[in-house]
């Protein structure tokens, strides 16, 4: 990858979004697209407000991807990024977590033995996997630890369903509710991914007094200040 190779980066939110902007000195152009607005810098990275939740972020990311590919600008790479909740004590307040595995938690069926992944039904996936190589340099210049960043569709809000999660994916660091959707984009469109998370609150019971999502979006712009000669950097044939 080098310097001219763009990068779509896909947050939730207009706060996520330009939490990420801050960290281009530059002012951002506005692109409309279809159900969202895209934001195109002159630096690596073009940045999208997604929308909330796994469906919304790959419909309004595929409509990225499309765009550009059908204007002959195709993207190289697509990174989910924003903030959320961290697996005590592992990612603690304000952290950073690069996944090494975007997995959705619940995607799948109940049933009286517990719950199946949709895998074990016989359809789709649950886990994308970024490219290892670019996982390692992100995570030597951010400082963002590597593991399992859990997709779902309803936050965590008590301490038995965190309990399971982890039980069920030992490696998870983290929860967001994009990063899967984002994912099944970029992989129908055979674009790598990257998924970035900075820690707001814990995963668990929910208690509002102990969010930090001023401190998490002040990490999340601190990263994306010291990511772009990672991008830059990265060959796809390290991986």
């Amino acid at each position: 990858m080098n310097a001219r190779t763009r990068v779509l980066v896909a947050t939730a939110v207009p706060a996520e979004r330009d939490a990420v902007a801050r960290a281009f000195p530059s002012p951002a152009e506005e692109v409309r697209l279809p159900g969202a607005t895209l934001l195109r810098t002159d630096g690596v990275c073009d940045l999208l407000a997604a929308g909330v939740g796994p469906a919304l972020a790959a419909a309004s990311t595929a409509t990225a991807l499309t765009a550009a590919a059908l204007t002959g600008t195709p993207y190289g790479l697509v990174v989910s990024a924003g903030i959320g909740g961290g697996f005590q004590p592992e990612a603690p307040l304000g952290s950073l977590v690069v996944a090494d595995a975007i997995t959705v938690a619940d995607l799948g069926a109940e049933t009286p033995d517990g719950f199946l992944p949709v895998t074990d039904l016989g359809f789709g996936t649950v886990t994308h996997l970024p490219p290892n190589s670019l996982v390692r340099g992100v995570a030597e210049a951010t400082g963002a630890r590597p593991g399992t960043v859990l997709t779902v569709s309803t936050v965590t809000g008590t301490a038995t369903r965190a309990a399971a999660l982890r039980t069920r994916h030992p490696g998870a660091l983290a929860e967001g509710m994009e990063g899967f959707g984002v994912a099944e984009a970029a992989a129908a469109h055979g674009v790598p991914v990257l998924e970035i998370r900075a820690v707001s609150n814990p995963v668990g019971p929910r208690d509002r007094a102990a969010w930090r999502i001023g401190d998490a979006l002040a990490a999340l712009t601190g990263a994306f200040g010291k990511i772009a000669p990672a991008l830059e950097s990265w060959n796809t044939h390290d991986d």
